[in-house]
């Protein structure tokens, strides 16, 4: 019996078809105007193909001011309603739910398309493993402006959810806003939304209270958590234990585990021994996770051979194997999974050489891949990384030019 086949009810009585899912990764694959494209849209009619239980889409923005990249989609009216539409009816004909995932980069905006980057405090991200990232040191956000974005973050939800997307996730993992208030070293506040971990995830539960009160109960919330930062001063495994409680005593229907951030690049770099004896990254802290949650888990990162994924969810440590790069190169995956036609899904790329690119190309290539699927062409695994990377360079140049003054 292949255990990863069963289905799963989430506590608000949604069923997922099997414990496969798609992890969130940046499509990239918005117009100027950061609108949804039809390749964008195609993509997602060949993931509903995949056999995967659930799809979640890359990271949805509910500003168009904040973007963390230059073809980020963002939601944030009803604009662009109808092809919102499209994009969420892609899974049309299958059982598979599409949820999205919205976000706000704050201090991790990228500084060539954002005029101004906003954070928790004026704490300047500081890494050259990320095209685009800067040292620029952000704006403390206003208690004001803090409950406009929170406010932003519900709109943008029922927007989606009036769409017709299966379910919201909150970004709450890897340096981004959410991540960034939830950081001692990235949140050196001292008002209510600063200092204690109390009051470092006051951003976002209110957030998912937010969201909350505009989707309703019976729709489905969950959240890409950090199990850490893996930095010094930053967000501990403790504290992300914390969070996990706060979040699944609101009722949050699913947590997502991951890790790190773009200072701090755990989801990209090495795994702990203890980990790498298993493939995945983070198993330690979900089997900790599990001894004080009942909400649904699903774990992220490594995960690249069947055997692992069935024998992760056959110890009742996890409920749901997330997948993330291996969608962009092997578009059948679930299907390959719950037949067991295929058992290893390799995903090494070529890389340039260069430090500061490489630690881009762990992204922008698998971007690359996701365009190739969005213009009906297979996956290309020889992909040459400086075709890549001058692509991604142009895309950059391309939003400043175009990008209307605000």
């Amino acid at each position: 019996m292949n255990v990863l086949k069963e289905e799963i009810i989430l506590p608000n009585g949604s069923t997922l078809k099997n414990r496969i899912a798609k992890s969130a990764m940046s499509e990239n694959l918005s117009n100027t105007s950061n609108k949804p494209t039809p390749q964008l849209i195609e993509v997602y009619k060949k993931w509903a193909k995949s056999g995967a239980g659930l799809l979640i889409t890359g990271n949805i923005m509910v500003d168009s001011k904040a973007l963390g990249e230059p073809r980020n989609v963002v939601v944030e009216n009803r604009e662009n309603f109808e092809i919102l539409q499209e994009w969420a009816a892609s899974v049309k004909g299958t059982e598979t739910q599409l949820w999205a995932q919205i976000n706000h980069p704050g201090r991790q905006a990228m500084e060539l398309i954002n005029s101004d980057l906003k954070a928790p405090s004026a704490v300047p991200l500081k890494s050259g493993g990320r095209k685009g990232a800067t040292n620029k040191i952000p704006i403390a956000l206003t208690d004001n402006q803090i409950l406009t974005i929170i406010e932003a973050f519900g709109n943008t939800a029922l927007i989606l959810k009036d769409a017709g997307f299966s379910g919201i996730q909150i970004h709450g993992a890897h340096g981004y806003l959410v991540s960034q208030f939830l950081s001692p070293y990235a949140n050196v506040r001292s008002d209510k939304w600063g200092g204690s971990i109390a009051n470092r995830a006051r951003f976002v539960i209110e957030v998912y209270r937010k969201i909350r009160a505009q989707v309703g109960s019976s729709f489905p919330i969950g959240i890409k958590l950090n199990s850490a930062d893996f930095q010094k001063g930053g967000f501990s495994e403790e504290e992300s234990m914390e969070v996990v409680q706060l979040l699944s005593k609101e009722g949050i229907d699913l947590i997502e585990i991951s890790g790190g951030t773009y200072e701090a690049p755990a989801m990209m770099g090495k795994r702990k021994k203890s980990s790498a004896t298993r493939e995945v990254y983070f198993m330690d802290y979900i089997e900790k996770a599990r001894k004080i949650t009942k909400t649904p888990l699903m774990l992220t990162g490594g995960f690249r051979t069947t055997s692992v994924m069935k024998d992760a969810v056959a110890s009742n440590q996890l409920d749901i194997v997330g997948i993330a790069r291996p969608f962009a190169v092997y578009p059948t995956i679930g299907n390959d999974i719950c037949n067991e036609s295929k058992i290893n899904f390799n995903t090494e790329i070529r890389k340039t050489g260069i430090k500061g690119i490489d630690g881009a190309m762990n992204i922008i290539w698998y971007e690359a891949q996701i365009k190739r699927l969005g213009k009906g062409k297979a996956p290309k695994p020889d992909l040459n990384p400086w075709w890549v990377f001058l692509k991604y360079s142009w895309l950059i140049l391309e939003q400043k030019i175009t990008k209307p003054k605000k």
